[in-house]
C-alpha cells in the first residue's frame, strides 16, 4: 500500500496511491494519523479508500507522505563514510573510517520543518557554493516505545520512503570543526517522498538479516552518478531502531534516514575517492533525481537562493568577572 499526501486545486489532502491515481481520504485525516493507528488497521483504511474516486496524479503537487514528530539520519553506509572522510582530511589514503564508526550506528537530528515533496524546487542555502545530494532511504514508524528490541524494532517499522538528504558541504564542514553538529549545513532542505510504501511489500525483497534488497540510483541532470543496494548498509533499519529507542523514546510517524548510500550516494564521496570536485557542486538550474526499487522516483530542481548580511564573528571574550 502506498500512502501519500498532496495538493489539489489549492486542496491539501491525504491518502492512497492506486494504479488510476490519487484516492483521498476523508478531510481532516493526515497520513501521520493512518500511521499511529498502526499497520494492520492502515492497510484496511487503504483498501476501502481505493474504492472512491481517483483524481490525477499528474495535476497534484506531492508532499511529503507525513508531518513526523522527529527525523533522525544515520550514517550506516561504510563507503559512504569511507569517501567523505577522505574529501575531508585528504585523497592520499591516509585517511581511513573512524574506528567509532563500527561500535554503534550514529545519527543526527534534522529538522523535520524543512521537510519538501518529490518534485519541490530546492533554494541554494544562504552563503553556500558547495551544494550537494544525499541518496538515501528512510523507515517511518508505526509504533512508539522505548529500548526496543531488535525483533520489537522491525515489527514498529511502518513504511519506507525515498529520502534526500541535502547538504550544504561548505557550511557543513566549517561548523563540524567545532565538534557539534551538522546543523545550518542541514536546515534548510530534506526530500521524502514520493509516497510511504507499507513494510508489507518489501517481504519478498528483505533477507535473513533484516537487510533489503533494493537498487538505489541517482541521476544530475540526466547523467548517472551514483548506484548502491540497500542491502549495503552496514545495520539494517531494526538495528538503527532499537539504537534509536535505547534508553530514549521513538514515536509512531518518527522517520529514520539510512544515511547516504556508496558509490556516488552523493558528491562529497566521489569528491574524496577522486582528489577533486568532479562532478562540480550543484548549482542553479540542475536537476537530481533519485529513484529506488519498490518505492519510487523523486525529483528537485536546484534555484536560486536568497541573499542575507555576513554572519557577525564572536566578540572576544571579556576578561572581568564582575
Amino acid at each position: 500500500m502506498r500512502f501519500a499526501s498532496w495538493i489539489s486545486a489549492g486542496v491539501t489532502k491525504a491518502g492512497v496511491v492506486g494504479d488510476h491515481g490519487l484516492h483521498a481520504f476523508d478531510p481532516g485525516v493526515s497520513v501521520l494519523d493512518v500511521v499511529r493507528s498502526g499497520l494492520p488497521t492502515a492497510l484496511r483504511l487503504g483498501e476501502q479508500t481505493l474504492h472512491r474516486p481517483a483524481e490525477p496524479l499528474e495535476r497534484a503537487r506531492l508532499l511529503p507522505p507525513l508531518q513526523p514528530p522527529s527525523v533522525r539520519d544515520f550514517v550506516a553506509f561504510e563507503e559512504h563514510v569511507e569517501g567523505v572522510v577522505r574529501s575531508v582530511g585528504g585523497s592520499d589514503g591516509t585517511a581511513v573510517v573512524p574506528e567509532e564508526w563500527y561500535q554503534a550506528p550514529t545519527f543526527y537530528f534534522t529538522n523535520p520543518y524543512a521537510l519538501i515533496g518529490a518534485e519541490d524546487d530546492v533554494a541554494v542555502p544562504p552563503g553556500c557554493s558547495l551544494l550537494d545530494f544525499e541518496l538515501e532511504v528512510a523507515a517511518v514508524l508505526g509504533v512508539s516505545g522505548s529500548s526496543l528490541s531488535v525483533p520489537q524494532a522491525r515489527e514498529a517499522i511502518f513504511g519506507y520512503t525515498v529520502m534526500n538528504d541535502w547538504s550544504a558541504r561548505d557550511l557543513q564542514r566549517r561548523e563540524m570543526r567545532v565538534n557539534l553538529g551538522p546543523a545550518k549545513g542541514k536546515d534548510f532542505a530534506t526530500t521524502l517522498g514520493p509516497w510511504l510504501v507499507t513494510a508489507d511489500e518489501f517481504e519478498d525483497r528483505t533477507d535473513s538479516e533484516g537487510f533489503l534488497n533494493l537498487k538505489m540510483q541517482v541521476w544530475v541532470n540526466d547523467e548517472l552518478v551514483g548506484e548502491d543496494l540497500l542491502a549495503n548498509m552496514g545495520w539494517p533499519f531494526a538495528e538503527l531502531v532499537a539504537y534509536a529507542s535505547r534508553g530514549s523514546q521513538v514515536r509512531a510517524g518518527d522517520v529514520l534516514g539510512s544515511g547516504t548510500s556508496g558509490n556516488g550516494g552523493c558528491l562529497a564521496e566521489l569528491w574524496g575517492r577522486r582528489g577533486a570536485q568532479e562532478p562540480a557542486p550543484l548549482k542553479p538550474g540542475d536537476l537530481v533525481r533519485m529513484s529506488v526499487e519498490g518505492i519510487g522516483t523523486i525529483a528537485n530542481r536546484v534555484v536560486p537562493g536568497i541573499s542575507l548580511p555576513p554572519i557577525a564573528p564572536a566578540r572576544p571574550r571579556p576578561r572581568n568577572r564582575r
